[in-house]
């Protein structure tokens, strides 16, 4: 598949990973930096989604996404999972979720751009309580960011696992390296990943901004199956 991801904001938080470790797979290790786990949100346009090759299905091309996520390992590689991930796109989330392939939901979701600055809204559908919702509003530096090898490590991650049923399934994914700005800004509503402690939330998250980067994602390819964890 092939997708272009605009207006991209990364934002993240250092956590215990004792809060994580109970919400991954058992066959996956956290993947830890200075001992300490990471919870990523993700906000961002999709556009042009579609097989390789082939013109865009109707209504899955182009939606607003919000994703969950923390930074895991298998034998020895480096990637991501996902906790979950939002959309605006009925079609999109029927398609990607389908047979718990990976954990899209409905959201009702808006984003604008006015002066230079950034809205950026998403509450999940459902009866979960509480809801799961986001909003804050940012601009963009003009200087881009220093990259150091903290926000490497968070941001340049080419892989990333799920388990819809018994086996773990790992996807490549292929783009040119970040080119980041920073931003600054505020969140005014953060109910994300509520089986997380909220301490995290009330600390300011690392953030980081692109405009524009082309992707493209690999078929799933099942994993070597290891005993679970002890």
């Amino acid at each position: 598949m092939t997708q272009t991801w605009r207006e991209l904001l990364f934002l993240h938080w250092p956590v215990e990973p004792s809060e994580i470790q109970r919400q991954i797979p058992d066959e996956l290790e956290l993947d830890l930096y200075d001992n300490r786990a990471w919870v990523g949100i993700v906000l961002f346009k999709a556009r042009g989604t579609r097989p390789r090759f082939m013109p865009p299905i109707p209504g899955s091309a182009n939606f607003l996404e919000v994703n969950v996520r923390t930074y895991v390992k298998y034998n020895n590689k480096s990637g991501v999972y996902f906790f979950s991930l939002d959309a605006n796109s009925k079609l999109a989330v029927e398609i990607a979720s389908f047979g718990g392939f990976l954990p899209y939901r409905m959201a009702e979701m808006a984003f604008e751009k006015n002066k230079g600055q950034i809205l950026y809204k998403s509450e999940a559908r459902g009866t979960a309580t509480p809801k799961e919702k986001i909003a804050l509003r940012y601009r963009i530096s003009s200087q881009p960011a220093v990259s150091t090898e903290l926000e490497k490590w968070l941001t340049e991650r080419y892989c990333l696992w799920t388990k819809p049923e018994r086996h773990l399934l790992w996807l490549d994914i292929v783009h040119k390296p970040w080119k980041l700005k920073y931003v600054q800004g505020d969140i005014t509503v953060n109910t994300m990943a509520p089986y997380l402690s909220n301490n995290f939330k009330n600390e300011k998250p690392m953030a980081h901004y692109s405009k524009v980067k082309k992707v493209r994602f690999f078929p799933p390819v099942i994993e070597t199956i290891k005993p679970p964890k002890p």
